[in-house]
């Protein structure tokens, strides 16, 4: 057993003007995860053999920037808490407070690539192929910043490494944030960079991160404790054992499957 260690999810903190500001971890995280994206992502369309004009490529950072945000948040209040946002409607926009979803990030993303995409004649599929090692990038960082937050923790467990989390009770838990670090984020980020590397068929690393990070994370649900207890409570699992994050996990799947077979299929 372990003992989660002490470390503040904030940073530092500073008044002005009359209001409170807090630094965190995991806001810290996300601006780094942005800033890697801006000074890796060119070497990565590199590998594809694509240059953007500087306008372009600082266009495609904003608009992965707006749907990684929106779509995050987005995803969390309408997947995960929907019934609290609806009495709380103002409390959507406090973003500071914490609240996102992987999977409404993602749908942001391929949102936002889509439409750049359109608007300046390139290849989703080249551009999301050059994203995905970034992608895993900031996934990783994302959970560390979970795990700093002592959230999202999993379910009681008698394993060498399970930990106590300060408020989960006394009983130690899975460290679910750190099996999706280590999994969802740096495994499936090194996989996808080789496969870049090997140009791999246009839309491999794409469909092969999305269907692995579905299987990854529908198997890390089953000791991982839901988002929204209340949910559960009030309409039960869905199809009877299923969470939310498991149910999205599996259209995810399905998805990458119907994308790898299309791809081969256009190949023979």
């Amino acid at each position: 057993m372990l003992q989660f260690p002490n470390i503040s999810p904030e940073i530092a903190s500073f008044s002005l003007l009359g209001m409170q500001f807090h630094i965190r971890w995991y806001g810290l995280f996300y601006v780094l995860s942005f800033v890697l994206a801006y000074f890796l992502y060119r070497h990565m369309l590199k590998l594809k053999g694509i240059s953007l004009p500087r306008e372009q490529y600082e266009s495609a950072i904003f608009y992965v920037m707006l749907g990684v945000i929106i779509g995050g948040r987005m995803g969390y209040v309408l997947f995960y808490n929907f019934l609290y946002y609806l009495v709380h409607p103002l409390e959507v926009f406090a973003v500071w407070e914490g609240g996102m979803s992987f999977h409404g990030g993602a749908l942001g993303v391929i949102i936002a690539g889509i439409l750049f995409s359109r608007k300046y004649k390139y290849s989703f599929m080249d551009l999301a192929d050059a994203a995905i090692p970034l992608v895993a990038a900031g996934l990783a960082l994302g959970r560390l910043g979970n795990f700093i937050n002592a959230e999202l923790w999993g379910k009681v467990s008698t394993v060498p490494w399970a930990m106590v989390f300060p408020e989960a009770g006394e009983l130690p838990r899975h460290p679910t944030q750190l099996y999706e670090m280590f999994t969802e984020g740096i495994l499936l980020g090194i996989v996808s960079y080789i496969m870049l590397r090997k140009s791999a068929r246009k839309g491999m690393v794409f469909w092969t991160f999305i269907g692995g990070y579905g299987i990854v994370r529908f198997l890390i649900e089953f000791v991982r404790v839901p988002d929204d207890i209340s949910f559960y409570t009030d309409f039960g699992f869905i199809f009877g054992f299923m969470s939310i994050g498991q149910f999205l996990s599996l259209l995810m799947i399905i998805a990458a499957t119907i994308g790898i077979l299309r791809i081969y299929r256009r190949a023979t």
